[in-house]
């Protein structure tokens, strides 16, 4: 009885917290292994026969899908359009705003903005503008004299529309993340670089932005993984139309599940984008270390 006694005491750190954990670890393994096991299952609502095992072969029809190569297309359009500009947009944010002037508390409040506004309200309000006949956007172009636009209704714009409401949306997290960084650079680097002769150009690429470039690389990686999943944004704004111009993995997986009950083929989808996010985090990080010091 001692010796239990002892085992328990010295082990109560582990022991209290082990529940929870195991609970948490179920929960984040179990979809993903059960989307793995549906994936290999011929599993359609419709066709009013038991789910079948098939291996590969829904992996195979996906993969031969046009529909899946275009979706794979847009998302990587969709996610590296919005990414490099939020990437340089918040950079230059963060360094206007790592210097002090009147009103900077109140440009960071505002900042903060549109990271508190629920998706579904931001496509709603861009749709709006985007409205080709009573749409704000519009009347700008029409009151400059240039050609009105579709936006989110013609194909040929769709994706930089939604691309556009993505920067707005989360540049000022990337800016935040970057002034952080910015505030926890060593003054004395600085001064010395003066001190040798460097001008701001100079200091700005050769001392400043290797400096923080860990720091942007974060931000990309947290991003680039919240990119690559976006749904709420588009499906509020185009349910991934006008046809299917604007329809990335995420709506064709939704469109398989929920609108074909291809929930074979739907798995499939999940699969690759779950590896695509792993893959591409991954190589950020792996890219990050490079800049580490």
């Amino acid at each position: 009885m001692k010796m239990k006694s002892g085992f328990f005491e010295r082990n109560l750190h582990i022991l209290f917290p082990l529940p929870a954990a195991l609970f948490i670890t179920a929960l984040m393994l179990f979809p993903v292994c059960y989307t793995l096991f549906v994936g290999f299952t011929d599993w359609t609502l419709t066709s009013g026969r038991p789910l079948r095992f098939v291996g590969l072969q829904s992996y195979s029809e996906v993969f031969r899908d046009p529909r899946f190569h275009d979706a794979v297309i847009r998302t990587f359009v969709f996610t590296f359009g919005a990414i490099a500009a939020e990437a340089v947009l918040g950079t230059v944010v963060a360094l206007v705003l790592n210097r002090d002037f009147p009103g900077k508390g109140f440009l960071k409040f505002l900042l903060l903005l549109p990271l508190v506004v629920t998706p579904v309200a931001i496509g709603i309000v861009f749709n709006l503008f985007y409205d080709p006949t009573i749409g704000f956007l519009n009347y700008i172009l029409s009151v400059v004299g240039l050609p009105q636009l579709g936006w989110v209704t013609d194909s040929g714009t769709v994706m930089a529309s939604l691309i556009l409401v993505d920067i707005w949306e989360w540049t000022p997290m990337i800016a935040l993340i970057v002034l952080a960084g910015l505030a926890g650079l060593p003054g004395e680097v600085f001064e010395s670089a003066r001190v040798d002769g460097a001008n701001a150009l100079h200091i700005f690429f050769r001392v400043t932005l290797p400096m923080i470039m860990p720091t942007i690389l974060t931000a990309v990686v947290l991003r680039a993984v919240d990119a690559l999943k976006t749904y709420d944004i588009i499906y509020a704004m185009t349910r991934g139309g006008p046809g299917y111009a604007s329809e990335t993995l995420n709506i064709y997986a939704y469109k398989l599940s929920f609108e074909y009950f291809e929930l074979g083929h739907a798995s499939v989808t999940l699969v690759f984008l779950f590896l695509l996010v792993l893959l591409l985090s991954i190589g950020v990080m792996e890219l990050r270390k490079k800049f580490e010091v």
